[in-house]
Formats: structure tokens, sequence, C-alpha cells
């Protein structure tokens, strides 16, 4: 089945980065095709409108328009040189250009979804307060707003090729396990963990427990326990279905957290993950930049977060 990846590009060393990381993941797999996208700056509203009427600030326009694509077509094409030099055919890359339509985030989102592709690729510039208000945002919104296409945000010169997909049993999950398969099956250099939080009996149910409800607590764990036991061999199984060899999974299922979000960053460090999954919904159909997994977008560092919807 043929994958196409978007990688949306500026001329910064995250871009750099982020289309490392993309082809050293997907370079052992079949039929995967790359396109090398970047928006234009903008233009000045002024002189956009100052053309309409003048011929000097058409001219003007003009220029600017021509000096913005030629820049950007150089930088694509030194890109692109980059790729082939890491082993990817130069049949199986494009490189497109445009000026600012929308908006950055939704001009990139846009094209994507017109374009049937199966993941969005962008580098992250960082942490700091300042660069998280600021350009740290643009794979923060295309995070937020990509309901369609999944995006994987890097956040650096990834090299590890450890995964973990963060599950919780849910529809969700099983979509993730697929697109895993989608992506990187095929990657003999992978390694897979399924990482699963068990959560408090209290979260299943709507009032508070009585402090004799032992009896409750033990039925609401074992059942959850049972449950999560039969999505792990469903997902296994998928793996092997896929190909992917008996020494590249793993399963990891921990004991109840007070803080879930925090025992995937943690886990994520500690594990030495280059890449964590998650699902923009869980069990609870709420929004992935609601709880759990806006913490680990927030606090995660140094890694690849991919986010399935």
């Amino acid at each position: 089945m043929k994958k196409k990846i978007l990688l949306a590009v500026d001329d910064s060393i995250h871009s750099a980065d982020a289309i490392k990381y993309a082809v050293r993941m997907s370079l052992p797999v079949k039929d995967v095709s790359y396109t090398l996208f970047h928006v234009q700056p903008t233009i000045s509203q002024y002189l956009l409108d100052k053309a309409l009427t003048d011929f000097k600030a058409e001219a003007e326009l003009k220029k600017a328009m021509e000096k913005n694509a030629e820049k950007a077509h150089r930088m694509l094409e030194k890109y692109k040189n980059r790729i082939v030099r890491m082993g990817i055919s130069e049949e199986r890359i494009d490189v497109v250009t445009a000026p600012k339509a929308v908006g950055l985030t939704k001009d990139i989102l846009l094209y994507a979804e017109r374009g049937l592709y199966d993941a969005i690729v962008a580098g992250r510039r960082g942490l700091s307060r300042i660069q998280k208000t600021f350009m740290g945002s643009i794979s923060a919104k295309l995070l937020a707003h990509s309901m369609v296409v999944p995006v994987w945000m890097v956040d650096g010169d990834v090299k590890s090729t450890r995964i973990m997909v963060a599950v919780d049993g849910s529809e969700t999950s099983l979509r993730m396990v697929d697109y895993v398969n989608l992506m990187v099956a095929g990657n003999p250099d992978i390694k897979l963990t399924l990482f699963h939080v068990m959560p408090e009996p209290m979260e299943y149910i709507p009032f508070r427990f009585p402090k004799d409800a032992s009896d409750l607590r033990q039925i609401i764990a074992q059942g959850e326990k049972r449950h999560i036991q039969d999505f792990c061999e469903d997902a296994l199984q998928k793996f092997k279905d896929a190909g992917i060899k008996d020494d590249q999974i793993h399963v990891k299922i921990i004991k109840p957290a007070r803080n879930t979000a925090k025992a995937i960053t943690r886990e994520a460090a500690k594990g030495n993950y280059g890449t964590v999954v998650i699902g923009r919904r869980g069990l609870d159909k709420a929004f992935f930049l609601g709880s759990v997994a806006k913490h680990v977008l927030d606090k995660i560092s140094g890694r690849a977060l991919w986010l399935v919807s």
C-alpha cells in the first residue's frame, strides 16, 4: 500500500531534523513517497492593495513574489538532494511551494487533506516559554487542528528508533496500532512497546467509593485488566501480521498512577524512546488537547510525537 508523507518545512535546523527523522523511520518501508512543502512568507498587505491601482507597486509586488518563490525553490532543492543522499530515489520526492493563502497552519492542513497524505511532519523549535508562544506553536497548531491527517511533531535530532504506543484499549488505540503498522512495518530497526497505565477504578463510576468498597474496586480492576490484556493480544497479532518480528515488540503495563501523563513522559525518557504515539480521543472520547495528552505535548522533548485521530 502506498504511503504519502508531507514534510512541512522552512529554512531552519528544526525542519532539517524533521526530514532526517522521517526518512530514518521510513527508509526501509516500501512504497513511501515524500513531498517537501513550503508556504512562502507573507507579503505586505499594503503592497498587495497598492498593486491594484499602481503600476510601480504592481511591479514591486511581482519582484517580491518571484524572490520568495526563487528562495523557496533553492531551499526545497537543497532538502531534496539531502533526502536523495540518505537513500531515497529522486522520483519518490516532490517539491511544492506556494504563497500564503489562508494562513500557515491552515494552508498546510488543506494541502495535506486534499492530497490524501498519511502524515504531516514538522519540526518543533523548542520548549521555552517564548518559543511555545510564537513559533513553537506551528507544530502545536498542526497537532491541535489536524482532525484527519496524523501529525508527527519532531523535537530535535531524534535518532532512537524505539517507539512507545501509549494505549488505553479504545478504538482509537486500535487505529494507532494499524497506523504504526502502515508507516513503519518493514523497518527492521524499530522496537515497539505497547504502554498502558492502569486507570484508577474510581475513573469508571460517577460517584464516590464508600470506605468498604474494596470488593467493587477489585471487580473493576480485574475487568480493566482483562480488557487491556485482550486488547494487547489483538494488537500483537496485528503487528505480527504486518511482518514485525516478536523480538521487536514489547508490552508494558504499569499500576495506576496519580498522573497518567507524567507516567507516559517519564517512561519515554526512561526507555529512551525516540517516538511516542498517542490518540486524539481515548475511552472517554475527550479531545486530545483536553487533558492527559496536552501535558504530554507540553512536556515531551527531544523526541517525536505522533498524534493519530
